[in-house]
């Protein structure tokens, strides 16, 4: 049973949990005694089925277990110590049960209402809230079904509950991390990089564009969805001039997996200010990185790049020969691009694949009909790629693989979900129960060039209720903050940096440094054993821990976040800066 797996299994317990105790009660109450016996021993059944979760839970990590620990475990105690009380006290009059077997569910909700809202890591301000919760819910209930208790225990009651509200409260809303520091510093002024030898215009506009018959409202560069394919040689000096003719929240090009000069990564606020309206910003860096990357916004970036904002760059060593195609996946407006293409290939042609992911959500890539190599993952080449065949690829949001092979006579299809995007012909395959690369076992391994860290950084990826707004949000968080409030990570130019990236959430994330590559160390303790991995969006998945590393290398501050845009907008982004 995996983590993942895990986690959602003790989701699940608890509420069955507390439902049983709740519903126990209200039989009590309605005097219904088989009914209320039956669900108070469901729920005990419940309470100590998440006693082994969590325990499998804490094996697996601290992370995963520890508002369920120290916050969960002693409510759940309460819970079954109060409720076993009052069912044993008076085993003839049930109706005296319901108080106890309500605390009971309002203390297993308590701890259930942590782990949803508050999230990693447990705080003494959750659990004096959680607790503050179950009493006041515990005397309303008292009240409710008529129980006279004494004066004095409805008074330490209300004091206890009082306290605890105040006290949790103030720990809640007071910030108990360092602030991220303000984005308003001067920008970097762009290095100079010599005389230009490809230079390109981008007009950033709103447009109708036709996506398989249908009329669609975008936002497009020079009117099309995807924009223009960039493309240079290796050592060439790219200008590319951005201009804002319409677009009210304003646009950047953010060159997505290129490790450009920290003032020219395109995070408005960061390295440059939004270009509105009516204005334009100029791009200038040397194309050294050969591969396959793209483009965006990064401006409001979940609503631009979904609404069209974003083309493919291309960098290749030098001239090429045989078939070289781009395949960028993307969702407009619910319907897929780009749309079927069939492309005749003459037999032993050499053929690369360039396929790119440009949603916020994992795609599943199937090639049919031919042996084929993945040559290369995030721009960077593989050591020893062997020929894979039947075999279906998991691309994360923003990610991207290059697929090579030789044309056969037969004919060839990539498909997309089920859907094929490109093909010399027509190919019957059924490619849906293909069993998917791992990348982390693909390949011929090599030694690690480090063997020590100079920094160390530890991301747990949760999500929880964020209090340190004007008006309360359900935010993305990392390390039980929502940005601007995540402390940024600094580190020395020169320094071997270090992340463990942890997802105790029920959702993928799809990571994304800026400016850096890393290097894939391991994942659930497991090291790599394939090629040495070089990527720049990698899925953390429910439960799995990865460990990642980088040499800092690349002076400024950088953008470090899930590249599931909706994610980054609701707090999940942090920043990486060079002190």
């Amino acid at each position: 049973m995996t983590v993942g797996s895990l986690l959602a299994a003790d989701l699940v317990i608890a509420v069955l949990a507390a439902a049983g105790w709740l519903a126990g009660g209200a039989a009590s109450a309605a005097r219904r005694r088989p009914l209320a016996l039956g669900l108070a021993a469901f729920a005990l059944l419940a309470t100590l089925a998440r006693a082994v979760t969590i325990t499998a839970l804490a094996r697996a990590g601290w992370w995963f277990a520890a508002e369920k620990v120290l916050i969960a475990a002693p409510l759940s105690l309460a819970a079954v110590v109060v409720a076993g009380t009052g069912l044993l006290r008076r085993p003839g009059d049930i109706r005296s049960a319901g108080l106890p077997l309500l605390f009971a569910g309002y203390a297993v909700s308590g701890g259930l209402l942590v782990t949803v809202l508050h999230g990693y890591p447990a705080s003494p301000g959750a659990g004096l809230l959680a607790v503050a919760g179950v009493l006041a819910a515990t005397a309303v209930t008292w009240r409710a079904l008529g129980a006279r208790p004494s004066r004095r225990v409805s008074r330490g009651a209300v004091a206890v509950a009082v306290a605890a509200l105040v006290a949790g409260s103030g720990l809640a809303v007071t910030p108990d991390t360092v602030p991220a520091g303000a984005h308003d510093h001067e920008y970097r002024e762009a290095q100079f990089v010599g005389e230009p030898t490809r230079r390109f215009t981008l007009t950033a506009g709103t447009a109708t564009v036709n996506v398989s018959g249908r009329e669609v409202a975008a936002w497009a560069f020079d009117g099309q969805v995807p924009g223009p394919e960039l493309t240079a040689t290796v050592g060439d000096v790219l200008e590319v001039t951005l201009r804002n003719r319409d677009i009210e929240r304003g646009v950047t090009l953010h060159w997505h997996g290129y490790d450009v000069p920290n003032g020219q990564d395109g995070v408005p606020g960061v390295t440059q200010a939004a270009v509105r309206p009516g204005q334009e910003f100029v791009y200038r860096f040397r194309a050294d990185q050969v591969g396959t990357y793209w483009y965006h916004t990064h401006a409001v970036s979940d609503v631009g790049v979904r609404m069209g904002l974003y083309g493919v760059l291309v960098v290749r060593p030098g001239p090429v020969g045989g078939v070289d195609v781009t395949v960028p996946v993307h969702t407009l407006a619910g319907l897929p691009l780009p749309p079927p293409r069939t492309e005749p290939v003459r037999v032993g042609t050499p053929v690369r694949l360039r396929l790119i992911n440009t949603d916020s959500t994992t795609h599943r890539y199937a090639l049919a009909g031919t042996a084929f190599r993945v040559a290369a993952i995030d721009g960077s080449d593989l050591e020893g790629p062997t020929p894979l065949t039947d075999t279906a690829l998991l691309i994360p949001a923003g990610g991207r693989y290059d697929l090579v092979f030789t044309a056969p006579a037969t004919a060839v299809a990539l498909l997309v979900e089920g859907r094929v995007v490109w093909s010399t012909g027509p190919v019957a395959a059924t490619t849906d129960t293909w069993p998917v690369l791992d990348p982390l076992t693909y390949g011929t391994a090599e030694p690690a060039p480090w063997s020590r860290f100079d920094r160390d950084y530890t991301l747990v990826l949760d999500r929880g209720l964020d209090l340190r707004r004007l008006l309360p949000r359900y935010a993305h968080t990392v390390n039980g903050a929502a940005g601007p409030d995540i402390p940024p990570q600094v580190v020395r130019l020169g320094d071997t940096v270090r992340f463990t990236i942890v997802n105790r959430s029920l959702v993928v994330h799809p990571w994304h440094l800026h400016g850096h590559h890393v290097l894939v160390l391991s994942r659930d303790g497991q090291p790599t054993t394939g090629s040495p991995l070089w990527l720049d969006s990698f899925d953390v998945r429910p439960g799995e821990v990865w460990e990642v590393a980088f040499r800092a290398d690349n002076p400024g501050m950088w953008a470090n976040h899930c590249h599931n845009l909706p994610h980054a907008e609701a707090g999940m982004v942090l920043h990486l800066m060079y002190s």
